[in-house]
């Protein structure tokens, strides 16, 4: 399937120019999600390794809203009439998306604005670059409603961008992180003004797209593997994935336009 064939049903699909932009649609409940819409984002992410057209991809919501979490009515009604077996299944498969969200090899950037709560709170955190607008409110609220703050990742990887203890804060509160300090955190990137926000994500992720595309897929990859290794075990893996990069097409193709004193035209091979 090529990215201009694809019809997801439960979310918005824009493919142009390299770019896939992914935007939920339910801004009159603020973009919660479905057991039916988790699972298509997870196969879509997943779908997106055999993708090669694709080379950036911008998540987002509409409405001003980013993503309110789980419906309260078609996920946390229903779960609790579930036995362990059945909840165990919902919850592997969450933790399924954050999966293939790291695993695609397109980086992806998110466009945060407004309500970001629950598992859009982790759809943000699972993405490689953050922009906010100044309104966006990020809260993992599991603990508002009797659940764990560890939920799709959120206890290994929350901590990796902003630190433990301020990890620790919004997990085991539930409070809303405003854009500011997310912003002086290192979560979000940049803050932009909520009308611009789309353009600002686009345009970041059509800059990405004009790249290296393989060289892009090994920066993301290592990335999520040298979290557990030692310093001298990532010198050498990025020493191979660095030799890799070396003999792709795309190598020869910078060196020639340097050369040249022109811009470098990437092609991903």
């Amino acid at each position: 399937m090529t990215p201009a064939d694809f019809a997801p049903e439960h979310f918005r699909w824009h493919f142009t120019e390299g770019v896939a932009t992914i935007t939920l649609d339910r801004p009159e409940r603020k973009n919660p999600l479905t057991f039916a819409s988790y699972a298509e984002l997870r196969d879509t992410f997943r779908a997106l390794v055999v993708m090669p057209e694709v080379r950036a991809v911008v998540l987002g919501g509409a409405g001003g809203n980013f993503c309110s979490g789980g419906d309260v009515h078609e996920i946390i009604g229903p779960l609790t009439r579930m036995a362990m077996p059945e909840l165990l299944a919902f919850t592997r498969m969450t933790g399924d998306l954050v999966r293939a969200m790291r695993a695609c090899p397109q980086p992806i950037v998110a466009a945060v604005d407004g309500v970001c709560a629950g598992a859009g709170a982790i759809l943000a955190m699972a993405s490689d670059i953050r922009l906010a607008s100044p309104e966006a409110r990020t809260a993992f609220l599991f603990t508002r409603v009797g659940l764990a703050g560890a939920d799709m990742g959120a206890c290994a990887i929350l901590p990796r961008l902003i630190g433990h203890g301020r990890a620790a804060d919004l997990l085991f509160s539930g409070r809303a992180m405003s854009a500011e300090e997310g912003l002086a955190w290192g979560f979000f990137t940049r803050l932009v003004d909520a009308d611009k926000l789309a353009d600002e994500a686009d345009q970041l992720a059509r800059t990405i797209a004009s790249g290296p595309a393989f060289a892009h897929g090994m920066t993301k990859r290592q990335l999520d593997m040298e979290w557990n290794v030692s310093i001298d075990t990532a010198l050498e893996m990025e020493a191979q994935a660095q030799a890799i990069c070396m003999a792709t097409n795309d190598f020869g193709r910078a060196y020639e336009a340097f050369a040249d004193r022109r811009k470098p035209e990437f092609k991903g091979d």
